[in-house]
């Protein structure tokens, strides 16, 4: 795998296109969730992602770290492509996010919104549940949070 960090201004044209591309297959086709996924929060990103060597972007996860009265970095847009699921991929990419926020804003805690079935996963990375189920995009999402 070829690990990649960039900001914003630093992805070529090809390279957002393949994680925009990448992000509305899985989110938008395969979870069958029409939303625009384009939400104008790109721009003030780190995109942390792999690309195989016979695929692009087969890992992703969208970082922002804690700026301002946030108080918090947080980590989303976690995927991984279906041709790599079950290979333990998706640990990598968590916990590279993790490294990633912990290298630029270590005295914060973490968060995230994670979808219900995906929770156990995300305790075993010591996140805890901050709030009570709720929708998004019809789909039972919580939010949960790790402590530096």
């Amino acid at each position: 795998m070829n690990w990649q960090l960039k900001s914003f201004a630093e992805l070529s044209i090809t390279e957002l296109y393949d994680i925009i591309q990448r992000r509305e297959q899985v989110f938008v086709v395969e979870q069958t969730c029409p939303y625009l996924d384009a939400d104008g929060s790109d721009v003030n990103a780190l995109h942390l992602w792999a690309d195989s060597d016979t695929e692009t972007v087969v890992a992703y996860a969208r970082i922002f770290l804690g700026e301002g009265s946030d108080g918090y970095s947080r980590i989303g847009r976690v995927l991984t492509a279906q041709s790599v699921r079950r290979l333990g991929l998706g640990r990598e990419l968590m916990q590279r996010a993790l490294d990633v926020c912990h290298t630029y804003t270590p005295q914060l805690p973490i968060r995230l919104g994670a979808q219900v079935y995906l929770r156990a996963f995300y305790e075993s990375f010591g996140f805890v549940a901050i709030s009570e189920e709720y929708l998004e995009d019809d789909i039972p999402h919580i939010d949960m949070e790790r402590q530096p």
